[in-house]
């Protein structure tokens, strides 16, 4: 017998000691960070105030009960009772049965109406028959990714399930050293922006923290060969853990499993939807510049199938002695600051990823209240010593100053953004500012991802600002489904057509010009002084973003170095409208250290330039005379 099923037979004991003796526990099983309890007695389980409870804290573990197949009422039967159970205005869609876990997916336009008060008509539906139902929402905009994921995720259920139980044998094997370290690796974005990966280890364990690519600077991805990442192979890796979806923090993931990883990701529900957009459409953007892609679309599955989900605040083991809480970083949608909280108390070390502080439109600003820290890991993007952006009131005001002047010239404007996060901040301020008259009602045009995007963005509205979620659960006020919002679908001929029309804003990829639809407009747009180009993001060094807002006025189109490049002269305006980047500016990171509790011992300044870096480095060390660093890439850091 292995140690894994011994520590079962042993849990199973202990549950069944802690269990009133008219309840039967079936099994026992591990399933990725959660304890699994079968039993046919799942619904009286549920009843009793203080079992699942009690059992958590006795186990210090997540626990999960489901209901043994005797237990279930046959899926047509089943179904029947639901729907006669459940009242009509719900909005219910589809109704999906998954046997191995006794659980009924519900998607339903009204959530609340299937759940019921305090949760009657759930418990209900479970007492009628047998099956744990989970109530999904209905998405207000149709999201190709959320269906293709959900429906995906449904095909491989065995499959899933064998790694989830693979994942739980893993983080509760037993462990083997009586060393007591902990070092932190450096394997990019360190005095740069981009290629974001760092390795988290301990004599028992070692965690990847992002795995993102450089923008504007192909070839260069993090240091994955080294001795301290993956020399022993990908599968000496017990997780990989992802801040957001950003590219530069997500695109290599899938190389991951490329050569041979077979472990865990986790992250956010929105991460997960938004890391398979946006690498698909890496692919699809390396396909059409003539690149070869460092890996298929087969791995952009494998990374989606072996994701576990996790919520805001859910303490989780991840490996035999690290325990993982994601927190929201106010960055983008499902963006999260993770806390690692490493043996029994020994140390605790924060990875901010991409924060922003304050609130937005879009999001609640990042949190940073932890139970403990001794080292963060702080990003430092607008981390110079003059980073400070302007306040958001004031950049709106910017930013409709250029749309009104550009329309008075009958002009159009092209705002290259972020197809996840700003392009859904931005639409936010033109809506608004149509509706109250501060700018003429005009097209929007979304080309790119943008839309798709915002679908996911209202397909999670419970990470979403309170005010914003309210107005997206009634169709009648989600402002994303604005008249004037409409999507470039036509390809190069509906681009011309929109640029001999009348005057428009045009929302589209890539944010930094790195590639994507933004190419065509700079052809269509480019040449005319009447119209405005309006960047609202960070612009990398490298990109072809930061050369045209530096004052470059020709540019190459198509591979540069190739018969198919296109010298473009640059006669339209450009401006730059700080305040809508989703980064904390150099006074929001010195708050967010301030008012952090506790305060780190020790902070890493990472994901910024060397100036920047070395600046708030030196600025955090003075100000609250604590341990900094700026590191290179490839250093090792004791932290314990």
């Amino acid at each position: 017998m292995s140690s894994a099923d011994e520590t079962l037979d042993r849990i199973k004991a202990q549950v069944e000691e802690e269990t009133p003796d008219d309840i039967e526990i079936e099994s026992v099983a591990f399933e990725g960070p959660e304890l699994v309890i079968y039993t046919p007695d799942a619904q009286t389980v549920a009843n009793r105030d203080g079992i699942v409870r009690n059992l958590a804290q006795t186990l210090r573990k997540r626990i999960n009960v489901r209901p043994t197949q005797e237990a279930l009422v046959p899926p047509n039967e089943a179904r029947t009772r639901i729907t006669q159970t459940i009242p009509e205005d719900a909005g219910v869609q589809n109704l999906d049965f998954d046997r191995q876990t006794g659980e009924v997916f519900i998607e339903a336009e009204k959530p609340g109406r299937v759940i019921g008060r305090h949760g009657a008509t759930l418990d209900e539906i479970s007492a009628s028959v047998g099956w744990t139902p989970e109530v999904v929402r209905t998405p207000p905009m149709e999201s190709s990714t959320v269906s293709n994921v959900r429906n995906y995720l449904k095909q491989e259920r065995e499959e899933r399930r064998d790694i989830l139980q693979r994942v739980g044998r893993q983080i509760n094997r037993p462990t083997t050293s009586d060393e007591d370290w902990v070092r932190l690796t450096t394997l990019g974005c360190c005095r740069e922006v981009g290629r974001a990966a760092f390795i988290l280890s301990t004599p028992e364990s070692r965690i990847l923290i992002d795995c993102g690519d450089k923008p504007g600077a192909e070839g260069e991805v993090p240091y994955l060969q080294a001795p301290e990442a993956l020399a022993a192979g990908p599968n000496s890796l017990d997780a990989v853990v992802l801040t957001h979806a950003h590219l530069d923090h997500s695109a290599l993931i899938p190389i991951l499993f490329k050569y041979g990883y077979d472990g865990p990701i986790y992250t956010t529900a929105p991460t997960r939807d938004l890391m398979g957009l946006l690498q698909l459409d890496y692919l699809d953007v390396a396909s059409k510049e003539g690149r070869t892609p460092p890996y298929e679309s087969q791995q952009v599955r494998d990374a989606l199938k072996h994701t576990i989900p996790l919520e805001f605040g859910n303490v989780t083991d991840i490996a035999p002695d690290i325990k993982l809480t994601m927190h929201n970083a106010g960055h983008i949608l499902g963006s999260a600051v993770c806390h690692f909280h490493i043996g029994e108390g020994r140390y605790n070390v924060a990875f901010s990823g991409d924060i922003h502080y304050k609130d937005t439109r879009l999001l609640d600003g990042a949190v940073n209240d932890f139970p403990r820290v001794e080292t963060l890991v702080l990003e430092s993007t607008y981390g110079g010593k003059n980073d400070y952006q302007t306040d958001q009131s004031d950049s709106e005001r910017v930013l409709k100053d250029v749309i009104n002047e550009a329309h008075e010239n009958d002009g159009k404007v092209l705002i290259p953004a972020f197809a996840v996060g700003r392009s859904q901040e931005l639409m936010l301020v033109l809506e608004e500012a149509m509706r109250k008259g501060d700018i003429p009602t005009m097209p929007v045009y979304l080309d790119g991802m943008i839309r798709e995007a915002t679908a996911i963005h209202t397909a999670y509205p419970e990470y979403l600002r309170d005010d914003l979620r309210q107005r997206i659960l009634y169709e009648d006020e989600n402002p994303f489904l604005a008249e004037q919002f409409e999507q470039v679908d036509g390809g190069d001929e509906m681009r011309r057509d929109i640029a001999d029309d009348e005057p428009s804003i045009i929302l589209t990829t890539s944010g930094m010009v790195t590639g994507g639809p933004v190419m065509s407009w700079l052809r269509l747009l480019g040449s005319d002084p009447d119209n405005t180009m309006a960047f609202v993001g960070y612009q990398a060094e490298g990109t072809l973003g930061r050369q045209i807002q530096r004052g470059q006025d020709e540019v190459t189109l198509g591979d540069t170095s190739g018969p198919r490049a296109e010298r473009v002269s640059l006669r339209l305006n450009v401006e730059t409208v700080d305040g809508f980047s989703g980064h904390a500016d150099r006074q929001g990171l010195e708050s967010f250290v301030e008012t952090m509790h506790p305060r780190p011992e020790k902070i890493l300044c990472v994901h910024g330039d060397a100036s920047t870096t070395n600046q708030l480095s030196s600025a955090l060390y003075q100000k609250f005379n604590m341990r900094t660093h700026n590191p290179k890439n490839l250093e090792t850091f004791r932290l314990s």
